[in-house]
């Protein structure tokens, strides 16, 4: 790998993580050279990092004065689920229909993991996070089964919608059970290859976030 990829990579990776652990907040400017003089590194692969960062929805460049972490509105969280309930749908189409393959049934044992992990991550005390990855992951492995690499990167595009939109209706009182609930119904009918009701159960819980916003005003 070439250095100055090595170093992008290394940028992004350490901003990104900066930014998931709330380090850096919205609603403040930060500045690409400082940020460049607290990584040691030259302007060069922070800007191609950041960059990156807001191709994949994580930061809003500011034209020559630097950057700003993403926030969450209505119109982004609306459009988000909207896309989500395109391509999950469809994924879970293609999954019922073809649910006797050996590559179905072994995304159903990778899905009935993830719930025990969702299970037991709902009971932990990190602010959701452990439940949030299972939940990612849960559904991230229903786009993987189409094997559509537009699906991957626009999944990749809007992970940190997701994630933040994961953040907000989880806070609501009953929400991880409640989430977690969906989930089962979900793949019960997912493993029974009743693709109507799968179709049903996924729409309904991916809009959720959209209810309680409702709901709240």
């Amino acid at each position: 790998m070439k250095e100055k990829s090595f170093l992008q990579l290394d940028a992004y990776s350490h901003i990104k993580e900066r930014i998931l652990s709330g380090e850096l907040q919205p609603d403040t400017l930060y500045s690409e050279t400082r940020l460049s003089a607290e990584l040691g590194i030259s302007r060069t692969p922070v800007r191609e990092a950041l960059q990156c960062l807001s191709q994949d929805g994580y930061i809003t460049i500011v034209p020559s004065r630097g950057f700003k972490i993403r926030t969450l509105n209505n119109a982004d969280m609306e459009q988000s689920i909207q896309v989500r309930c395109a391509i999950e749908g469809y994924c879970a189409f293609l999954i019922s229909k073809d649910i006797r393959s050996r590559k179905a049934q072994r995304l159903l044992r990778r899905l009935q993991d993830l719930l025990e992990d969702m299970e037991d991550a709902a009971q932990a005390d990190d602010g959701h996070e452990s439940f949030i990855e299972a939940d990612h992951n849960f559904h991230l492995s229903l786009v993987a089964f189409a094997g559509n690499d537009e699906f991957d990167q626009i999944f990749q595009r809007l992970m940190y919608l997701i994630r933040l939109t994961s953040q907000q209706a989880l806070n609501v009182p009953g929400r991880v059970e409640g989430t977690l609930e969906e989930h089962r119904q979900f793949y019960e009918a997912l493993s029974s290859g009743d693709a109507g009701k799968a179709y049903t159960v996924l729409i309904q819980h991916l809009t959720m976030p959209i209810n309680l916003k409702a709901a709240q005003n």
